[in-house]
């Protein structure tokens, strides 16, 4: 049996590899990528892997049983993209894909979940086998922001008080390859949010508490905190998406109670305390 990982030199597609060497031969795993240079140091065998050439997706997932496919990085190509994998999985008799997409896709007003919902569609109209992963937000998405956050004294956002159920990317890392190798979870779709949630009010005095500078959250109007961030080199167009997203966050967006990650874990996830303390 061969599993395949699509984005295996990505953040989270690399903690995937690490994870699913904890359970399977190094010689049943495949990094599908669009540089095999890159994935020279991941101990598996890696196939070029291009969203954007049907032809190489085929060849590349000849002989794949079963597939993680961790969604593509192109915001706004990824629908396109993801069918393109979609079809080839299925002229490669790919017998079972699990798909991480976005936490209750169908109903979230992320900008982001449209693609994710289309992608789900595709899935389910392929007769391939599928999980869905529906993921929340990765704890990282904030805390890559606190050396910032240090030196101009105020974590900045959009998200007023909307609660965030974050989890660590190892967290989400670890669930793919939990499910991945065991059949029970065939054709299930999960909602996997942190088990513990918190507003980036409660987020700031975490940072405060263990740096020792007095670190406020300041809300900002969406097109203002979209402006900041330009200001300080983030491309435009990821400006805006990472202000809308908190403004989603603000709706409860971001928010789950159901604990369906850590049940599948088998422990708690990763606490706000943790992952500030890596950050830090």
């Amino acid at each position: 049996m061969k599993i395949g990982i699509t984005g295996a030199t990505g953040q989270l597609g690399r903690l995937v590899v690490q994870e699913l060497l904890k359970r399977e031969l190094p010689e049943n795993l495949v990094a599908l990528v669009r540089s095999t240079d890159k994935a020279k140091n991941l101990g598996i065998e890696a196939r070029e892997f291009n969203y954007d050439d049907p032809s190489s997706l085929e060849m590349a997932l000849k002989g794949i049983d079963r597939l993680v496919f961790i969604s593509a990085n192109e915001i706004g190509q990824r629908a396109r993209q993801h069918q393109n994998v979609i079809n080839a999985a299925k002229k490669s008799n790919v017998n079972w894909i699990v798909y991480t997409s976005l936490l209750r896709a169908d109903t979230s007003t992320l900008s982001l979940a449209g693609e994710h919902v289309a992608t789900e569609e595709a899935l389910k109209e392929s007769g391939i086998d599928t999980t869905i992963l529906r993921n929340g937000w990765y704890s990282e998405n904030y805390t890559a922001s606190i050396p910032n956050a240090l030196e101009n004294g105020a974590f900045i956002g959009s998200a007023g008080n909307g609660k965030i159920s974050s989890a660590a990317r190892l967290d989400y890392a670890e669930a793919l390859a939990i499910v991945i190798t065991d059949e029970s979870y065939k054709d299930k779709t999960l909602e996997l949010g942190g088990d513990q949630s918190y507003t980036l009010t409660e987020l700031a005095e975490e940072i405060s508490k263990q740096s020792g500078k007095t670190i406020p959250y300041t809300n900002l109007p969406e097109a203002e905190y979209a402006g900041i961030l330009s200001q300080v080199g983030v491309p435009e167009g990821l400006a805006k998406g990472l202000a809308s997203w908190d403004v989603s966050a603000s709706k409860g967006d971001l928010f789950d109670e159901t604990h369906q990650l850590s049940k599948l874990l088998g422990r708690p996830t990763t606490s706000l305390e943790q992952s500030v303390k890596q950050a830090l």
